[in-house]
């Protein structure tokens, strides 16, 4: 693709996303870190970027805040090409890019002082709103080197708020938090997006992924190898049904043979799962019930976990084998 129908290409999608990239690549030395990497992120959702250590995530997202240079491609932020609009683009544009730091000795309200003095002298009067958003204003004039991991994570957060973002970029913001910090973490970035917020969060910490965000992609070895709503990417490659209903037994031997239908189990002695041949045949599989008189009170597809997904698509899963 050229250049030009890349740069096109970025302005008829800007109106819907907020990060757009075409071909991006990123080289160190013979090392291609990230290759051609073509990444679409809505606007207003829960965005997941995964991929094991190394795969080119912290890479993408420094090429995406102009903190390092690409090799080729193009990439819009807010609808503004960077690096040549980097300025204007980033201007509503809070992150997290590893772990936060910050001066120990000083409280984080005064931390927060800081960075609103070299952004500019309207955004002090957003730092009392940032930190209750976190839930950090009743610790907010202890000294951040008594803070825990997670009240660093969260005072990053309130950091970025300062800007008021339309986007918040996390690298691995939950590293390093007890179960209970995560929770509070996930909370908060569901709070963010219900504002209007996009987040886009970087993470191998697939489980919390699959609860965070409404959609992901997975990048393996530098480049994007699938992508799409989280319901989507657990959906089985199978076509299956988990199907729960008044009469189980006569149920199994209705279905059995029935066309379309290839296996039947009792996955318990109330739910019975089917795998079938095509997809669409559930619709026949309820009106093969109901007309036998069979009421039923669950019927659904079988979904994966994002793990499996991301095993199945990604080297590390050949690597193991």
């Amino acid at each position: 693709m050229t250049a030009a129908r890349a740069a096109s290409r970025l302005l008829r999608m800007a109106d819907d996303h907020i990060i757009e990239t075409v071909d991006l690549s990123k080289r160190f030395g013979e090392r291609i870190a990230v290759d051609r990497v073509t990444l679409s992120v809505p606007r207003g959702c829960a965005f997941g970027f995964l991929g094991h250590n190394g795969a080119g995530k912290t890479t993408t997202i420094r090429m995406l805040l102009g903190l390092t240079g690409s090799d080729g491609g193009t990439m819009s932020v807010r609808g503004l090409a960077v690096p040549a609009r980097r300025r204007e683009a980033l201007s509503r544009v809070g992150a997290i890019v590893e772990e936060p730091h910050f001066h120990g000795q000083l409280t984080g309200r005064e931390n927060m002082r800081i960075v609103a003095a070299v952004r500019g002298p309207e955004t002090f009067a957003r730092i009392d709103g940032a930190l209750a958003r976190v839930g950090l204003a009743e610790r907010a004039d202890e000294r951040v080197s008594r803070y825990s991991q997670g009240m660093r994570q969260r005072l990053g957060v309130a950091r970025c708020l300062l800007a008021d973002p339309e986007l918040l970029v996390l690298d691995e913001p939950t590293n390093g938090l007890d179960p209970a910090g995560i929770l509070e973490f996930r909370q908060m970035i569901r709070s963010l997006v219900a504002e209007g917020r996009t987040v886009f969060l970087s993470s191998h910490l697939l489980d919390e992924v699959e609860r965070a965000c409404d959609a992901a992609a997975i990048i393996d070895g530098g480049r994007i190898v699938t992508s799409g709503p989280i319901s989507e990417l657990t959906r089985s490659r199978h076509s299956e049904l988990v199907i729960a209903c008044d009469s189980p037994d006569q149920a199994v031997e209705l279905l059995l043979g029935a066309p379309g239908v290839l296996a039947v189990e009792r996955s318990s002695p109330a739910l019975l799962r089917l795998r079938l041949d095509r997809t669409g045949a559930a619709s026949d599989v309820n009106r093969r019930l109901v007309l036998a008189g069979i009421g039923v009170s669950r019927l659904e597809p079988v979904h994966e976990s994002l793990e499996q997904r991301f095993l199945e698509v990604t080297s590390r899963l050949e690597a193991v084998a």
